[in-house]
């Protein structure tokens, strides 16, 4: 079903409308200046009078302007029509407005200037004029609708593809959150057993995490002010798993703070870190959060487990996949001899 967005005319469509019912008008009676030569064979017939022609001019824009006006707004019309039929009946209504207009306009003006002209002569041009008018106001009257359909076409595939982005950021979130729980509660179950009291922190510090998650899913971008108050919880739970084995140090000047990313961006990329690689007193696991050339980075020391954990690559494959929905750019990952390098986009 067409949206009633087809049966409306905009600011643009009326100054069109208005534009072309005065060429229009003034193209179709602008042989009556031929008149002004007097050997001419129009002034055999007419002679001009300015008055009469501004009257046959205004009837001509007039008679125009409705066309535009009925055809544009009416949803049977055109390319609006559901059916042959109701097609047709418009056609037929066009018709009878087009003889309407043309006898009531003809008369009012043959009245007012008492015009010596034929009757055969004078109602032929009258409709001849006002027939034409038609096929040239119907020409155009097809081009708006058409631009209308493209139009609204265009319209909707943006509203399909903004739902299926949506559909998709759902997905990839009601992935991460999963993930993130199964590994912090594999970390509890340990903390449980050592050390009960340092389990409650960590359960504490755990639903500030997942209170940050709910309270902002709808929230596709975030400011990094907020991603890294919730760092502050995931580090903590972080330095209960490793002791002092594991450093977060963030380093970002005041103007960026404001900055956006996606939601949940940060995390992930901790997570890893702690996954993939090693963590003692003597070597711990360091890890940078600064600014580079307007780039969010990521970097921690690369001290890779012989065996590490089993990896879903659910974690980077996830954050580059939000970031090309939402910031149209990818992360760029870089590894090093001693560093592992996640770089993320910025927006303001």
């Amino acid at each position: 079903m067409l949206s009633n967005y087809l049966y409306k005319m905009d600011k643009t469509e009326k100054r069109i409308s208005l534009y072309s019912s005065l060429l229009i008008g003034l193209l179709m009676c602008s042989p009556k200046f031929m008149a002004l030569r007097g050997q001419g064979i129009i002034a055999h017939f007419w002679h001009f009078n300015l008055a009469e022609f501004i009257i046959q001019v205004a009837f001509n824009v007039g008679f125009c302007y409705l066309l535009f006006y009925l055809n544009l707004r009416n949803p049977k019309a055109g390319l609006t029509v559901e059916s042959v039929k109701k097609q047709t009946g418009w056609y037929l209504f066009n018709a009878i407005l087009l003889l309407v207009s043309c006898l009531l306009c003809g008369v009012i003006q043959r009245q007012l200037f008492m015009s010596d002209q034929p009757r055969g002569i004078y109602w032929t041009g009258y409709l001849s004029r006002f027939f034409l008018s038609t096929l040239f106001a119907g020409v155009l009257i097809k081009i708006i609708l058409l631009m209308r359909v493209s139009r609204q076409k265009d319209k909707e595939n943006s509203q399909l593809k903004t739902a299926y982005l949506e559909a998709e950021l759902g997905l990839l979130k009601e992935q991460l959150n999963p993930h993130f729980l199964f590994n912090s509660l594999s970390s509890l179950s340990g903390i449980v057993r050592e050390d009960p009291e340092m389990a409650q922190h960590f359960i504490n510090h755990l639903s500030k995490i997942f209170r940050y998650a709910l309270a902002a899913q709808h929230d596709h971008l975030v400011s990094i002010t907020e991603e890294l108050t919730m760092i502050k919880s995931y580090e903590q739970l972080l330095k209960m798993r490793f002791e002092k084995a594991f450093l977060l140090e963030t380093n970002i000047e005041k103007h960026y703070l404001h900055h956006s990313i996606p939601h949940l961006s940060l995390q992930p990329l901790l997570e890893n870190a702690a996954k993939h690689n090693s963590a003692s007193i003597k070597k711990p696991l360091k890890v940078y959060i600064y600014i580079e050339d307007d780039y969010l980075v990521v970097k921690n020391d690369l001290q890779e487990i012989a065996e590490p954990e089993n990896s879903t690559g659910i974690g980077l494959a996830n954050l580059n996949s939000r970031f090309r929905i939402l910031m149209h750019k990818d992360i760029e990952i870089e590894k090093t001899k001693d560093s592992f390098i996640v770089k993320l986009p910025l927006t303001k």
